[in-house]
């Protein structure tokens, strides 16, 4: 059953938006989509590769000003953002891996947090291109969320065979000799440099390309969405973390957990609170529900602190403990 569960799953997505109509439910479909193709990228650079990285959110903007900037300045479609999205993050990704994969553990991680910065601040001051925080809006090419959504699953589907082809070929067993030992690993011979820099153009073409794809749906950036800390990049590493460093289907498993925690709190338990405050024309639960719904990150810090302490490989990591815990097995009339 394990070994269908993933064509199972396929299939259930590609009939979704067919029988699910309700544009709400495949909102929130397209965004789980999109954070599969992220944590795929950020779970190829710091989960098989061992660099734990902060920098999502700058390939992710990048990806994201490219389209917009191709619809806005050159005046094609934005759907151009597509195909050259993430070869621009690549390009962004290339000088910084170059430069700080000489650093190590924390201090790459905090590197990573400044490209963040220095991207957010550029695309903030540099008006005459990006038109800083009024950002860029453009008109969707289509009414319906269908369109958007395969493109969306095409984009996850891809993201995540890209990440199983890679780890079953050479450059897979050389990214994790890095994660394991990166000294015992140059002492073999491997250019860690070189492969550290390969892992970390995978992640960012992505990214980009996932950011790309937001700005074609979404149809609005400015500096502070794409380029946001708390809400690319940390949700990005909560994506990995919740589903399962360093697994393949962790990032799918991680984007369905997290979009629905974000959106439980957003919505103020699915609209209970304002529901209840509008029945009992409370004051005091108008205000809870205002404050929950802006609690979604108090929310993911008490997800990860369960997760860390109950399942510290993922759900995906430790399925095995999942079903064991649900399921008791017995051995040899022994129950366990």
């Amino acid at each position: 059953m394990k070994k269908y569960a993933p064509f199972l799953l396929l299939f259930i997505l590609i009939i979704f938006p067919l029988v699910i109509q309700n544009s709400y439910y495949q909102h929130l479909m397209i965004l789980v989509l999109m954070w599969v193709v992220i944590g795929s990228g950020w779970n190829m650079i710091a989960g098989y590769t061992g660099q734990v990285s902060f920098g999502d959110a700058a390939f992710f903007g990048t990806g994201a000003y490219t389209a917009g900037l191709i619809a806005s300045k050159l005046g094609l479609s934005a759907w151009w953002g597509m195909a050259f999205g993430g070869f621009t993050a690549m390009a962004v990704a290339f000088p910084f891996g170059w430069i700080c994969f000489r650093l190590r553990g924390a201090y790459f991680a905090l590197a990573s947090l400044a490209l963040n910065e220095i991207c957010r601040h550029i695309a903030t001051i540099w008006e005459d291109l990006t038109e800083g925080m009024v950002g860029i809006l453009i008109m969707p090419s289509f009414l319906s969320k269908i369109p958007y959504y395969y493109i969306a699953l095409a984009l996850a589907v891809m993201s995540v065979l890209m990440v199983q082809i890679v780890m079953n070929s050479k450059w897979g067993y050389y990214f994790l000799s890095i994660r394991e030992d990166q000294d015992a690993a140059e002492s073999l011979g491997i250019n860690t440099h070189h492969y550290k820099m390969i892992s970390l153009n995978i992640a960012a073409f992505l990214t980009g390309m996932a950011g790309s794809l937001f700005m074609n749906y979404m149809g609005f950036i400015d500096p502070e969405v794409v380029f946001s800390l708390h809400d690319i990049s940390i949700m990005a590493i909560l994506v990995g973390i919740v589903g399962g460093v360093g697994t393949i289907y962790g990032p799918v498993v991680g984007a369905f957990v997290m979009v629905a925690v974000h959106e439980f709190f957003r919505t103020g338990f699915f609209g209970f609170f304002k529901g209840l405050a509008a029945l009992t024309g409370s004051e005091h639960l108008t205000v809870a529900a205002k404050y929950i719904g802006q609690a979604h990150v108090l929310g993911f810090g008490i997800l990860v602190v369960v997760v860390i302490l109950v399942l510290p490989n993922g759900i995906v990591g430790d399925w095995g403990k999942i079903i064991r815990k649900v399921i008791p097995m017995k051995t040899k009339g022994v129950t366990t």
